[in-house]
């Protein structure tokens, strides 16, 4: 906790440092003493910078607006790597989200005719269904990457390529045996990672899905007007599924950062160990 504060408050005192008002006094500062030919103000800014820097980062006021900034820096960076995102969709998966988007919109609207004591949970969906459309652009974009690598990838030829590197081995020299063996188990574990992948795929897919229904569910109850409790209640449940589907994805795509897909190194001979590429 102690390293917590101590980091926000080296955060406050930067920010009260680049607040565009502290500049602006300074040049006003700077200004005058070169209008003035005066050092005197200069000094004078400095004093008052030294007491600024010491009281105004530890205000209770201004640290709330430090947050403010943060947490609007932080939804247009999530904003900006969203439509990074489905930018990167094909024209159909867009047009799934599209069709989503609107889903939420009517959920929106209908319940935003309820009456003010009803209002909190309307705010509370309001935040879920806001995570929701992000969830199910992410995992589109995951599922759009892996039939990718699936279409792509052929594990039959991998799987010839690994019996034809078995049925040569006792023909290689044992150095080039050893290189094949290597290259046999790495080539077991691809196999084995396209298949992790294709199943990934078809969670990804079934949860979408998911993600579809219940919305859709929670529009038409919504032209009825049911108890925003139990809306609620089954937007929570969505969520845990969701958030579970994806750190199965985040383990599964991790896959896709190693090189190659968990290979192991090996001597190629003297000097540093090389590691099999792509």
């Amino acid at each position: 906790m102690a390293e917590e504060r101590d980091s926000g408050q080296i955060d406050f005192v930067k920010a009260a440092l680049a607040w565009q008002y502290n500049w602006i006094a300074l040049a006003g500062a700077a200004g005058f003493a070169l209008i003035s030919a005066s050092a005197l103000p200069l000094l004078l800014a400095s004093g008052l910078e030294l007491i600024y820097l010491s009281t105004v980062p530890r205000n209770s006021r201004f640290q709330r607006l430090v947050r403010s900034w943060r947490y609007e820096d932080e939804k247009r960076r999530r904003e900006r790597s969203l439509n990074a995102l489905f930018y990167e969709l094909p024209p159909e998966m867009q047009a799934r989200y599209a069709q989503l988007d609107r889903t939420c919109r009517a959920i929106r609207e209908n319940y935003g005719r309820l009456t003010s004591t009803s209002q909190m949970f309307v705010e509370q969906m309001e935040s879920k269904l806001q995570g929701l459309s992000q969830s199910y652009v992410r995992l589109l974009n995951s599922a759009f990457h892996h039939r990718e690598y699936l279409r792509v990838t052929s594990p039959d030829a991998i799987r010839r390529e690994c019996a034809q590197l078995q049925k040569d081995l006792d023909k290689d020299s044992p150095r080039v045996q050893e290189i094949n063996r290597k290259r046999i188990e790495i080539l077991n574990k691809r196999v084995e990672k396209y298949d992790k992948i294709r199943d990934n795929c078809q969670v990804i897919d079934a949860q979408c899905a998911a993600i579809e229904d219940v919305l859709q569910l929670i529009r038409d109850q919504s032209v009825t007007m049911h108890d925003p409790q139990q809306i609620s209640d089954h937007l929570d449940s969505l969520v845990k599924d969701v958030e579970q589907t994806e750190e199965t994805v985040r383990e599964v795509e991790s896959i896709f950062e190693l090189s190659p897909l968990g290979a192991p190194d090996f001597e190629t001979g003297p000097g540093p160990r090389a590691r099999v590429g792509n």
